[in-house]
């Protein structure tokens, strides 16, 4: 395994599994830069909406033309972004036109990258690979508790997160391009009943051992 700075660690997994939290932890720990490469699909899902515009078939345009001001936005991690993000992103030339930037970010210093093919197409050669994933359910807990706060007791919402986390899966797993899947030399972790420092003290060991 190489030193730290030029170290990567892929972080791969469905949506709300919890590797958002692991990566930004880990980065934060190793001082390594972080890239949520799903931000970027959700900017180009949010321009494409902007301009009226179907996720289906547009899409490459906007991923060339996107900003650093586009993933800053406080309106990407809602459900019409969720969906049409998913849409973008089987895509091959949105794919393609992104490809460049998420290698860019670790090729100097490293870096922790998540996503849904890091492991398997972004960063095949990683030093470590992670692919975080819950079950449906719990995973639609946790974004249910993220979008309506903890009191929130409604179980039509809560099943809609349900059927929401499940269609996203199928569309993820299904694309012909990229499609979510943990590499082959992936470590996997199922975290429903791990809470998130469990999940980083459980990786950190794991960077440990290995460099050990």
């Amino acid at each position: 395994m190489t030193g730290s700075r030029r170290l990567i660690i892929a972080v791969d997994g469905p949506a709300a599994a919890g590797k958002g939290t692991l990566a930004k932890a880990l980065a934060e720990r190793l001082a390594l830069p972080y890239l949520d490469t799903g931000l970027l699909y959700r900017a180009v899902a949010r321009r494409v909406l902007d301009h009226g515009e179907d996720p289906v078939l547009q899409g490459e345009q906007h991923a060339k033309a996107i900003e650093p001001a586009d993933l800053e936005r406080d309106d990407l991690r809602v459900p019409e972004v969720d969906r049409a993000a998913s849409l973008v992103a089987r895509q091959p030339a949105v794919r393609e036109a992104l490809l460049e930037r998420q290698r860019s970010v670790g090729r100097v210093h490293g870096a922790v990258v998540d996503g849904r093919d890091i492991g398997t197409v972004v960063f095949p050669d990683a030093d470590l690979k992670l692919f975080i994933t819950a079950s449906p359910e719990v995973r639609a807990q946790r974004r249910y508790r993220q979008r309506h706060g903890e009191d929130c007791q409604d179980a039509e919402l809560l099943a809609q997160e349900v059927a929401a986390i499940v269609a996203r899966d199928e569309q993820d797993a299904s694309r012909e391009v990229s499609p979510l899947k943990p590499a082959d030399n992936a470590v996997q972790i199922l975290t429903d009943h791990m809470d998130a420092e469990s999940v980083l003290d459980r990786v950190l060991t794991l960077l440990q051992e290995r460099r050990a």
